[in-house]
């Protein structure tokens, strides 16, 4: 899934459960090491999976930490993005040279819970939002949105280190499975130039909402 919205230069790994076992380095386990069984599973899973893409590219296998906000703390010369939810856990690295930054973000292809959709959406998202389910009513485009506003927020905050909230990125969803981030506010620069926009793209199987936001350089 991962690898059909993501540009060949990133290396992906994705599971559907914590079937594979994993052997944590002691580092990971200590920061789950009081969570639910659940949890833990699932945190060693998806870092299973960052060092199968970070072996694709020929990087040797280590610890990735949450740092201060939760984000995952890649080695140097590394930008990559992790996800999990209910069946699904992906990862994503790619060499620092080839892309500035990455973000993914998995979800249910479910509705949002009433009063989600208010909470983190403009009334301009609303509107197309209102507009997809009319002409593409299978597809749950609320998840979508709160999807792609995740994935940007991962590509955002390790550059930024600033929060973004719900209304400060406006996305506009495309039924060819693009979507564009337009950031409302400053602080996305890459060599002293504002980024303005972000692109990114959805997919959906296997129940599973996917987005990605990339930002080259």
């Amino acid at each position: 899934m991962l690898a059909e919205i993501l540009p060949a230069s990133v290396a992906c790994a994705e599971r559907f459960d914590d079937l594979e076992p994993v052997t944590p380095y002691p580092e990971e386990e200590a920061v789950v090491a009081r969570a639910a069984a659940g949890r833990r599973d699932s945190f060693h899973t998806v870092r299973l999976c960052a060092r199968q893409a970070m072996a694709e590219l020929g990087t040797p296998a280590a610890p990735i930490l949450p740092g201060p906000k939760g984000e995952p703390l890649w080695p140097d010369g590394l930008v990559g993005s992790m996800t999990h939810c209910a069946g699904y856990r992906g990862a994503v690295a790619a060499p620092a040279t080839a892309l500035t930054g990455l973000g993914i973000d998995a979800e249910p292809h479910g509705p949002l819970r009433p009063g989600v959709l208010e909470y983190v959406t403009l009334p301009a998202e609303r509107e197309r939002l209102a507009h997809l389910a009319r002409t593409h009513p299978s597809t749950h485009w609320d998840r979508l949105l709160f999807s792609a506003k995740e994935s940007v927020y991962k590509v955002w905050y390790p550059l930024t280190r600033k929060w973004l909230d719900f209304d400060e990125a406006d996305i506009t969803l495309h039924p060819n499975g693009h979507f564009t981030a337009r950031l409302l506010v400053p602080g996305l620069e890459v060599a002293g130039r504002r980024i303005p926009t972000l692109p990114g793209r959805w997919h959906v199987a296997h129940n599973i909402a996917l987005t990605a936001a990339v930002l080259g350089h």
